[in-house]
């Protein structure tokens, strides 16, 4: 079964369940016929919802793996949403708290934060430690796409 997400329509408000396989993809809201734009920004993600996305998406699944006390993690912030309005359509940008889910960070063998992973098809392709720019992550996107 797909996991979906409820993204809510901009022009008249509400809730559309899209499947994870759909994320990147440009749709119509079932209210008002609205097109619903790629996904354009990060989600933070608990487990069940970061296995469903990341087993599902067609497109590179980018993690950042953060918290709040985190000062590099901090300053990754504003460069990992413009990268998810960047790569809106070619990959789907998800953030995992560590400190919320360390259940998550320890799958991963997250053992310094910011860490940025890249999953296709669910596997790890790419993990990286610490602060980088927005345009060499971008790079590291366009590596592992098809």
């Amino acid at each position: 079964m797909s996991y979906s997400i409820t993204r809510i329509c901009t022009s008249c408000g509400v809730g559309n369940r899209v499947p994870a396989e759909h994320l990147p993809d440009k749709g119509r809201c079932g209210s008002c016929k609205a097109v619903l734009l790629p996904l354009e920004e990060p989600i933070d993600v608990d487990a069940a919802a970061f296995d469903g996305i990341t087993r599902d998406s067609r497109v590179p699944v980018f993690v950042d793996f953060w918290a709040s006390w985190c000062a590099p993690c901090r300053m990754a912030a504003p460069e990992v949403e413009a990268l998810a309005r960047d790569m809106a359509g070619r990959a789907v940008v998800l953030k995992v708290d560590t400190e919320q889910h360390p259940d998550l960070a320890a799958r991963f063998r997250i053992q310094g934060i910011p860490n940025f992973t890249i999953l296709r098809n669910g596997r790890v392709v790419l993990q990286r430690v610490g602060f980088a720019p927005r345009s060499e992550i971008r790079r590291w996107i366009e590596q592992v796409r098809p």
